[in-house]
């Protein structure tokens, strides 16, 4: 039985193609990884990528989501908030895309979730460390190395 240890990709249908690379370029810095026309379209997320795929015009369905690790998510929910994006002043950070896509915004400090200092490098996220309360729940479920 294969295990699972992270995410890959996330797919998400959109309305049009270039107005979400232009909202979701408004919130987060990312590299436009290709395209294909005007139905598709990746953005590089780290090691891994978000699909865009023309099409999406549903209502919102809130059990649907996808969750993005950050290096500052107070940064992002200031944006979105700038922006008039309704967002919670604290805590939780939960949105809907135009499109009715429901997405959560993690920080990486706060989550085990962990990347090699090669990869942080990489990233240009040298020196980019875990709360106490992350490093505690790395530990505890062995994961620390």
């Amino acid at each position: 039985m294969a295990r699972l240890v992270g995410i890959n990709h996330i797919a998400l249908e959109v309305g049009d193609i270039d107005a979400a690379l232009t909202w979701y370029g408004r919130f987060f810095e990312f590299e436009l990884r290709g395209r294909h026309g005007g139905r598709m379209a990746f953005i590089d997320m780290g090691d891994q990528f978000i699909a865009l795929s023309a099409g999406r015009s549903q209502p919102e369905d809130e059990s649907r989501h996808f969750g993005l690790v950050v290096d500052d998510k107070e940064g992002v929910r200031a944006a979105l908030a700038g922006a008039g994006v309704a967002v919670r002043p604290s805590g939780s950070l939960d949105f809907h895309d135009p499109w009715g896509n429901h997405v959560q915004v993690v920080d990486y400090r706060e989550i085990q979730f962990s990347k090699t200092p090669g990869v942080l490098h990489a990233l240009g996220l040298d020196g980019l460390g875990k709360t106490e309360s992350a490093q505690r729940e790395i530990s505890e479920r062995g994961l620390a190395t």
